[in-house]
Formats: structure tokens, sequence, C-alpha cells
């Protein structure tokens, strides 16, 4: 059996740790003074080609369909939708909130090629959509 270097393995580690970190500060949100229009957090994507479609699933827990708007523009897609809060006027006090809520929008670079969108579901929390070239 091969050993591995602890230098490569300690710059996989710290490789993986700087992403998770990014990936937090994108799903950052703030309460209170943020502008209601301006995106709070961005759901990560997978994107997979199945030539000459493409999926793209992207993780939108909580979020109703009727809030969500998909668009195919410029070689990207774009999903804006709002996810809102647990808060009612029964709430008398928040202990934890860790899922981002508010309006998002991601902006997702496509595939050389033009798209159309073909299909949109709602399967285990992730909005599905499915593409195919022109």
């Amino acid at each position: 059996m091969a050993s591995r270097n602890p230098t490569s393995w300690m710059w996989a580690e710290a490789c993986e740790m700087l992403e998770r970190a990014q990936r937090m500060q994108r799903q950052f949100f703030r309460f209170g003074h943020a502008v209601e229009a301006q995106p709070r957090w961005e759901p990560p994507v997978d994107i997979v080609a199945y030539e000459p479609e493409v999926q793209v699933t992207v993780a939108l827990p909580g979020v109703t369909p009727e809030r969500v708007q998909v668009r195919v523009a410029n070689g990207a897609l774009y999903v804006t939708a709002m996810r809102v809060p647990p808060l009612n006027r029964e709430t008398t006090a928040v202990h934890r909130l860790e899922i981002p809520y508010g309006r998002f929008e991601r902006q997702i670079a496509l595939p050389a090629g033009r798209y159309e969108l073909m299909e949109q579901a709602f399967q285990n929390g992730c909005l599905v959509l499915r593409l195919t070239k022109r």
C-alpha cells in the first residue's frame, strides 16, 4: 500500500475547507437592514450533460414552486426565487436559523451551445431543469 504524501493531503484538505467557507459565505444572509430586492443567498447546483440535453438540479428545500422563476438567456440559466422564513405572529423566540431565507438569484453558466428549457419539476426539495440544445 502506497503512503500518502502529507503535504499533498494537507493541501487538498485546505482547498476543501476554503471551498466550504466560500460556499457558506455565498449562502450567508441578513435580516433587518437588507433591501428586499437584493439577493441574500445562493443555492448549490449540479449540472449533468446527456447529449444533447443538460440537466440542472438546484437545491431549494422549502421553496414553493409558485415562488420560482426560470429563464434561459445569453448562454446562461437564471433561477430566482424567495424562501420565506418560518416566522409569524405566534413566534415568541428564534433559537437558531441556519437555513438561508429571503430572495435569491443564481446565474448558472451553461456548456457551449444554445439551450431551450424543456422541463421544470420539483423532486425531493430540488428544482430539476431539463434543457436541450437547439
